[in-house]
């Protein structure tokens, strides 16, 4: 008996670089004390940071945790009940941290927020509701490697690169938004919208005013969505601050208009609050029609009562998130400072970034030619032989080899220090092999990708495996 072609596709894209470079440090991980030669991850965007902080609010708040209220166990209420609107308290909790996190420089309103479980959901279940099987979606490059799964997978809509480069910092400019809704036209895609990241996966950087001002004005023109990824708003550590999608079209008096209701927002608790294992995440739209069918569609991945119940009472303490979000945004300050430093101490610069949990890396001084078949190399070399899973920049189809994601909020400092100094010490075994070998940098006449119809690279680890010691 045959499986359906979705269950046997291969378009998941658990196979890109991205996601084998996880895999490669589950089967080797780093422990100071049980595997100190193991793997350090680099390449997960998560936040421990400021974990501690968590953990004693639900100490000095037990009834929350004990599922309780006024004393009394309300366990049997949270396990009977699940509306897929959300728990009232809970929905205005969350826009309520929406805006906190925003500066109160703009509002937001419970009904108009649909509950999802994360923001891969999120994601998904816009993409159903805004576009139809071979419509297509604009997306800004370099970007997370899961929109290929969370975009493309089950909805059989298209993405469409809007090609950034390093030379202007990786700005979004109108000629490259023009030439990708070209690129789509010829290819007889139906442009159905836009998606960015506002901070920048892996970018780390926030979306200056004149890019959204820019994205207004081209969804105006050409009468198609705009969805903006806000999941990492509350990362911002330094200047120019956070500006939301939803700040700019009020200002620009937008509000009510048609371009209103075609702008929707994705957040999520996984990355500010660092609780990607609860699960929670959300659309706002201004579309009532759209999140109608959100609310519909959000049967498919709820977020669970008890949840709802405990992060209502957190997010309710005013003083707590407020104290969280300041602490929170200098622990990232620091830590980044730290990956930065280091780095430059090693020679190795990093773009300029003020949010998330990561920086973009250069090494493109590294490569042995300026190719993505060059950027593989040092890929697995950085995995295998100095035992760091970072993230090469062609998994975020990023257009020129050389550029990797690295992670610095995931781990301890004592692991970050570590992973400083394996870095170091493989940045001078290289820098010995060429003055004893003559090596030069050598040029490719066309640095970006050679056509790729999936932007997907398939690896073996085998031989690697075999030589790294363990």
């Amino acid at each position: 008996m045959t499986l359906s072609s979705k269950a046997t596709c291969n378009s998941h894209g658990q196979d890109s670089s991205y996601f084998l470079g996880w895999q490669e440090y589950e089967k080797n991980p780093y422990d100071e004390v049980r595997n100190p030669n193991g793997i350090i991850q680099m390449g997960l965007a998560e936040n421990q940071l400021s974990f501690e902080l968590l953990e004693s609010w639900f100490a000095e708040n037990p009834d929350a945790a004990g599922f309780k209220r006024n004393g009394e166990s309300i366990f049997r209420e949270l396990a009977l009940f699940q509306d897929y609107h959300g728990l009232p308290a809970f929905k205005n909790a969350m826009v309520q941290f929406m805006a906190e996190l925003r500066g109160n420089k703009v509002s937001f309103e419970p009904n108009k927020l649909v509950l999802t479980a994360g923001a891969t959901s999120a994601n998904e279940t816009l993409i159903f509701c805004l576009a139809e099987l071979g419509e297509a979606f604009l997306l800004p490059t370099p970007y997370y490697p899961g929109f290929d799964r969370d975009l493309k997978w089950r909805t059989g809509v298209e993405i469409v690169p809007i090609h950034c480069t390093s030379s202007n910092g990786f700005k979004i400019t109108a000629p490259a938004l023009e030439e990708a809704y070209q690129l789509a036209q010829k290819r007889n895609l139906k442009v159905k919208g836009v998606l960015v990241t506002n901070p920048s996966n892996p970018l780390g950087i926030t979306l200056t005013r004149n890019e959204l001002n820019l994205l207004v004005n081209f969804i105006d023109a050409k009468g198609i969505h705009l969805i903006s990824d806000e999941i990492y708003s509350g990362t911002v550590f330094n200047s120019p601050s956070f500006v939301s999608i939803m700040e700019v079209l009020v200002d620009w008096n937008y509000v009510n208009t048609e371009v209103w209701n075609r702008v929707h927002i994705v957040y999520s608790l996984s990355k500010d609050l660092g609780l990607p294992g609860f699960r929670v995440g959300a659309i706002y739209s201004n579309d009532q029609l759209v999140v109608a069918a959100a609310t519909k569609m959000s049967s498919f991945g709820l977020v669970s009562s008890q949840t709802q119940y405990l992060l209502t009472a957190m997010l309710s303490d005013k003083k707590f998130t407020k104290t969280y979000i300041v602490e929170n945004q200098k622990r990232l300050k620091n830590r980044h400072a730290m990956l930065v430093n280091g780095l430059k101490t090693s020679g190795i610069l990093c773009l300029k970034n003020n949010a998330g949990l990561f920086c973009w890396v250069d090494l493109r001084h590294l490569l042995s030619s300026k190719t993505f078949e060059a950027e593989m190399d040092l890929w697995k070399k950085i995995v295998f032989e100095v035992g760091l899973n970072i993230s090469p920049g062609s998994s975020f189809h990023c257009d020129e080899p050389g550029w990797f994601r690295v992670c610095f909020a995931n781990m301890s400092e004592e692991t970050l220090d570590l992973a400083i100094r394996r870095i170091k010490s493989f940045v001078n075994t290289i820098s010995s092999s060429k003055i004893s070998t003559g090596f030069s940098y050598s040029s490719s006449r066309n640095p970006r990708r050679k056509s790729l119809a999936k932007w997907v690279f398939r690896l073996t680890f085998n031989d690697w495996e075999r030589e790294r010691e363990r």
